[in-house]
């Protein structure tokens, strides 16, 4: 989770880096279509690798995974051309996260069941880890060593990671010879799997949003946040979500993962449009007063928005395994991420094109990403409503 999470937490610093040397030539929504893709396939990939965990283990999809993800990594340093980007971290890189990731949950399910949020929660803080420790690393090695030594120590420390992951990696189950490897659609003829996987869509169109843009719209405050903090933002973005997938793991056992997950879904909404979005109308405004205004609102939502976000890598599985079978739980994430994968695919090019429709502004990026987290606060509601009723008091 450290090496591929990590990977994918560091986005917005490849985004701001390559915004501004080898694709300054380029426009944002162009080139967030590389990091989207990127997280499409991470997710998307999901749909054949989940049935492949449940009929046949953990160990060759790790294996290969991490490969892919080594060779991305490493050869991220050479690349130069828009499309070499594409190929190298879009494609190669979101095969390898998909490979690693789908087992590592379904894996941590397999051996936790009262537990189980609990135990997803301290697995996905390794990602958190990640995405605080690559920016600040990446940060202090560009002027340093520049962007291919850089990436290249980074793959070095994926190396270790990932064999780490090889030799524990394991299921509790046996595979099962006689089952099917392919996904099975039939599954969303269950309403509440059906609104989970609606709701998970929503968490995700709108999550990918601060972790790639949010260096990009401090660099873009005119001073009120310098270059050098700027990249800082996204390791406290990062900090409060290693938090955020433990913590609300540790309560969703004992309060219910449901009744967590809507909590924790509310806090995305309300710092996003409360926070974030007055941050940025501030930096549209030339008012003398606003630098300090601007400086705190960023720090408070990068804290905030990451601690009370860490819920949707840490229970959005959890909340998918309380509607299947356990013998069935790669398969039914792997379903459910592929369709969140699609607004993986989308979310990164409308932020840029609503950022390059705004003038540059961010206000329109920070009001969308709070659209997102009502819709999918509306689903997970929803089913909460189904399942247990009205009551505050049931836990679920």
């Amino acid at each position: 989770m450290m090496a591929c999470f990590g990977y994918m937490n560091t986005v917005g610093t490849y985004q701001a880096y390559l915004a501004m040397n080898q694709l300054s030539s380029y426009s944002e929504s162009t080139i967030g279509w590389i990091f989207s893709v990127y997280i499409f396939l991470s997710f998307g990939a999901g749909v054949q690798v989940g049935p492949f965990f449940d009929k046949h283990g953990p160990f060759w999809l790790v294996v290969i995974g991490s490969i892919c993800l080594l060779l991305s990594i490493m050869l991220l340093g050479v690349c130069s051309q828009y499309w070499h980007f594409m190929l190298v971290f879009g494609v190669l890189g979101g095969i390898g996260t998909a490979m690693i990731f789908t087992p590592a949950v379904s894996s941590v399910g397999h051996w936790f069941l009262r537990r189980r949020a609990n135990a997803t929660g301290i697995a996905t803080c390794g990602g958190a880890l990640g995405g605080v420790i690559f920016p600040l690393m990446l940060q202090d090695l560009f002027p340093k060593v520049g962007w291919a030594w850089a990436t290249r120590i980074q793959g070095f420390i994926f190396i270790l990671l990932l064999l780490v992951a090889i030799l524990l990696l394991r299921a509790r189950l046996p595979p099962r010879p006689g089952g099917s490897a392919w996904p099975d659609v039939s599954v969303f003829k269950d309403l509440p799997f059906a609104l989970v996987t609606a709701g998970a869509y929503f968490l995700e169109w709108g999550l990918f949003i601060p972790v790639a843009y949010l260096t990009s719209y401090a660099l873009d405050t005119d001073g009120a946040i310098s270059p050098t903090f700027a990249y800082q933002l996204l390791a406290i973005f990062n900090a409060g979500s290693f938090f955020g997938r433990w913590v609300p793991g540790y309560v969703a056992d004992k309060l219910g993962r449901f009744n967590t997950q809507i909590v924790a879904v509310f806090l995305c909404a309300a710092s996003s449009l409360a926070l974030w979005l007055p941050a940025a109308v501030y930096a549209t405004s030339e008012s003398s007063s606003s630098p300090q205004t601007i400086l705190a609102l960023t720090i408070v939502y990068a804290a905030l928005m990451g601690f009370a976000s860490g819920s949707n890598i840490s229970l959005t599985p959890v909340c998918v395994g309380m509607l299947c079978p356990t013998k069935d739980y790669g398969r039914y994430i792997a379903t459910t991420y592929t369709i969140v994968s699609l607004g993986c695919l989308t979310g990164l090019p409308i932020a840029g094109a609503l950022i390059s429709a705004t003038g540059g502004s961010y206000w329109a990026v920070a009001l969308f990403t709070g659209g997102c987290y009502i819709c999918g606060l509306c689903c997970f509601v929803a089913v909460r409503v189904m399942k247990a009723g009205w009551k505050l008091a049931v836990i679920y």
